[in-house]
């Protein structure tokens, strides 16, 4: 006996085709917009804050937040700092396969409409930062506006300068 219910469960093929070709269209597009530098931004997406940062690995595992105009300290990553190091590590990636070192300083952008993106000059590359969620892009947003050098105090207790 066979276990068949009596009706074809095949799709139609101009079903298929066209999906096939929507797909396609939308992939063309995106690549075309991509590959031409064509900027699809909202009006207000000029930036209104933009700090130039350095960060360097520390010896106890930290990360020191430079600013890129002073040379002064304004803060330390310590532990975690999951998505700060993940973004972090995928520019300095960009920065290797070029064979450029450490030493230019990345630019923070804070834009009119709110978002927030972490650029490099070196490579041309650029995260955008609000993609990830206010939680994540927010790492960021206080290297943006912090006002004051690093100091003992910002230090996590038990952790030293």
């Amino acid at each position: 006996m066979s276990a068949s219910h009596g009706h074809d469960e095949t799709i139609p093929r101009g079903l298929l085709a066209a999906a096939a070709a929507l797909v396609l269209v939308s992939l063309v597009s995106v690549a075309t917009v991509r590959l031409s530098g064509i900027e699809i931004r909202s009006p207000d997406a000029s930036p209104v804050l933009t700090r130039s940062l350095r960060f360097e690995d520390r010896a106890d595992g930290s990360i020191a937040v430079i600013d890129g105009k002073s040379g002064a300290e304004i803060e330390r990553v310590q532990g975690e700092g999951g998505f700060l190091r993940g973004a972090l590590r995928a520019l300095a990636r960009e920065r290797r396969l070029r064979d450029l070192g450490p030493e230019a300083a990345f630019e923070l952008v804070g834009r009119a409409d709110g978002r927030l993106t972490l650029l490099d000059p070196a490579t041309g590359s650029r995260i955008d930062l609000d993609s990830f969620g206010p939680t994540n892009a927010g790492s960021f947003v206080r290297l943006l506006t912090a006002r004051t050098p690093y100091s003992a105090v910002q230090v996590q207790k038990g952790t030293t300068p």
